[in-house]
């Protein structure tokens, strides 16, 4: 085993964070009280003021300076758009007798009073307030037939399989496993949150949503996270949903377009179950979009695993290239795309056919879950950024120690993805592009995941394109996705 190459990237210059001067609004929809949502917890005057964090870790854990000396902007809840639900018409929804009549009900409550937003005068962006019994409501799907719960049981088997395959995976490593793949269960259940993301971007001009459970405004601030890191968390997340990006990787090189190709379960009218391709697209030079793909039979597999044919490769990279050129005006001069399973002759074939018609340079890069583990004399863990090869094989390590923080935020053992390619390719620079990609997680404002967002914006649209019908087609801004 060669030494482990440190840290190929250096993440205290990667990112920067650009400011506006201006005026956010945002509505809420919401079971709560207007009092309590503009009074206490996290509402707006608690993002515009300031707020001490009170977690041990005081480099990780950064005191709220204010949604100004961040952003350079103010966050407005306007009274015109509290929108409260009324108790009477919430609570005889919950009480239906049949799961399906209460959860549609509910769904329709919520989806009107958010429409009422929809119109020439709008906020930036809504929060969705949900009580915890139904934030966690979740239903069996009504309309799937026998013959379809059978084929996606079988799938779901098949998945649980694989993940235990690896060498005695912790529980994180088996949450991280299904953000990697197509999973069954998606299919199966229907959860509140999941149709209600759905329902909204299927509307014509639709405003971005940030769901969020009760407690999160009525938590006490020693009670689990302080009110600073909430407001870090959630302020990040109602900016870039407002229309603005809180930062950029520092060391991607321009007019490159990295793609990420998934596949996701799907119903169709004709009463079978098939894969869904998608393609998830990111540039320095372009907001992350989303394009659904040709649909592939659950059969059209191998070694368990979707894949697409030679002409569905060149239609969907065809069609990523023209999207990417009516965002940024022109190509991009390079193409990287990214699979969590190794590509097909005929996956390569057609992707390289059109991309090196159009671009100077095509790149097939693939990653996935690994048994492989590295442990580090002394006390501490592998470093994030870490890059480890053994023979012809290469391991990144996405979590691990981070030096800023001076602590590894995990519980057990960091593990790597091994990461490869299709070709000959530098896989230092290959893992470097990847790990600035995993820091594009505007969910948080801690901004280091552990898959590049060509991959994890894949498992949103996933779960939500399950509650689309099979013409319907999935809303392309990375906004409505987190």
């Amino acid at each position: 085993m060669r030494r482990a190459s440190n840290h190929v990237a250096s993440w205290r210059s990667t990112a920067r964070l650009t400011k506006w001067l201006h005026r956010t609004s945002f509505a809420s929809v919401s079971s709560v009280p207007q009092r309590t949502f503009n009074s206490r917890g996290i509402g707006s005057p608690r993002l515009n003021g300031v707020a001490i964090a009170r977690e041990k870790s005081a480099r990780r854990y950064r005191d709220w300076p204010g949604a100004r000396q961040v952003f350079g902007a103010t966050f407005v809840a306007d009274d015109r758009f509290i929108r409260p639900l009324d108790d009477d018409r919430l609570n005889l929804a919950f009480h239906r007798a049949a799961p399906s009549e209460r959860f549609d009900e509910l769904l329709d409550l919520f989806d009107s009073r958010i429409q009422g937003l929809f119109g020439d005068t709008r906020p930036d962006c809504i929060i969705v307030c949900l009580p915890d019994e139904l934030a966690d409501l979740r239903i069996s799907n009504p309309k799937l037939s026998a013959k379809e719960c059978e084929i996606l049981e079988r799938l779901q088997r098949e998945e649980e399989q694989e993940q235990m395959s690896l060498f005695q995976p912790t529980p994180e490593e088996m949450k991280a496993a299904e953000e990697l793949r197509t999973t069954a269960e998606d299919s199966l259940f229907r959860t509140f949150y999941r149709a209600l993301k759905a329902r909204i971007m299927t509307h014509q001009n639709p405003v971005p949503i940030q769901v969020i459970r009760r407690e999160t405004f009525l938590r006490p601030d020693e009670e689990g996270q302080s009110f600073a890191t909430r407001a870090w968390n959630l302020a990040t997340s109602l900016f870039y949903k407002a229309g603005h990006e809180p930062w950029r990787p520092g060391d991607l090189l321009g007019n490159t377009c990295f793609i990420g190709i998934s596949f996701h379960h799907l119903k169709r009218r004709e009463g079978d179950v098939v894969y869904a391709s998608v393609a998830q697209a990111f540039s320095n030079d372009v907001e992350p979009f989303a394009l659904k793909g040709s649909l592939v039979p659950h059969n059209q597999r191998r070694d368990r695993q979707p894949y697409l044919t030679e002409s569905q490769s060149a239609s969907l990279m065809a069609d990523v290239l023209d999207k990417y050129k009516d965002r940024a005006g022109m190509l991009p001069g390079r193409v990287v795309v990214h699979k969590t399973s190794t590509y097909q002759p005929e996956e390569e074939a057609g992707f390289r056919s059109v991309a090196e018609s159009k671009v100077s340079a095509c790149e097939l890069m693939w990653m996935r879950s690994t048994a492989f583990r590295l442990i580090r004399k002394g006390m501490q863990e592998p470093w994030r950024g870490t890059l480890c090869s053994v023979g012809e094989e290469s391991y990144l390590f996405t979590s691990g120690y981070v030096a800023w923080w001076d602590e590894y935020p995990g519980p057990h053992i960091p593990a790597p993805l091994e990461i490869g390619s299709c070709g000959k390719t530098d896989i230092r620079e290959r893992a470097r592009e990847l790990l600035a990609l995993t820091k594009m997680n505007w969910n948080s404002s801690e901004g280091l995941g552990r898959f590049p967002i060509t991959i994890s914006f894949a498992r949103r649209v996933g779960m939500l394109m399950t509650e689309l019908s099979e013409n319907q087609i999935p809303n392309p801004s990375y906004r409505f996705y987190m």
